[in-house]
């Protein structure tokens, strides 16, 4: 029987979806890839497919995945890039040789070099995050207001003033917070 694993937090943007696999950085932190086979479950849910993931390409997985959070951290509350995250970005784009397709219903699709290139899907990680933190996308890198979370997510609002990387986790437990804090001040309100 399998071990349960926390489910995954997707989300519209590869690159901060990809940082969600681990949460609640700033409290009791949860990681969502603990073992090579949940990161080839992740790459697949992300129309990213590959065979087989070693220990070592979760370990490269997971370098991307940290360098991308403290790039996009700093790019949200306009600080100077870390040049080490930069240059691990970097460097994982350039390895891959993944191939963007066109599929017969107009989407875009990757196609790896080998069904078991995980360095290929990180490329596809890296290049999204150079594209969102270049902003050539559309939205902004803001900070989630959670102070246990505090992940970089991909605002793409009409007013680019959301809150939370997740209204249904972080958002929902903030106001139930907050609820929860008005009824203790007031407890004759809740009658």
């Amino acid at each position: 029987m399998r071990a349960a694993f926390p489910d995954f937090r997707l989300g519209n943007v590869l690159a901060t979806s990809f940082t969600g696999t681990l949460s609640e950085r700033h409290g009791d932190a949860v990681e969502r890839i603990p073992t090579p086979h949940r990161l080839v479950d992740w790459l697949a849910v992300n129309g990213l497919a590959v065979d087989s993931c070693t220990t070592a390409q979760l370990d490269l997985a997971r370098e991307l995945r940290e360098s991308i959070h403290a790039a996009a951290t700093a790019a949200a509350i306009q600080d100077a890039l870390p040049a080490s995250a930069v240059q691990v970005i970097n460097d994982r784009s350039a390895q891959g040789r993944a191939a963007a397709i066109l599929t017969p219903e107009g989407k875009r699709q990757w196609r790896l070099s080998s069904a078991s290139c995980v360095e290929d899907a990180l490329s596809v990680i890296a290049a999204d995050a150079i594209s969102i933190i270049a902003g050539e996308r559309d939205g902004k890198l803001a900070l989630c207001a959670s102070p246990t979370c505090r992940a970089a997510f991909f605002d793409t609002s009409q007013s680019r003033t959301r809150k939370w990387c997740d209204m249904n986790t972080c958002g929902n437990r903030q106001k139930k917070a907050r609820f929860i804090a008005n009824q203790r001040k007031n407890p004759r309100s809740a009658e």
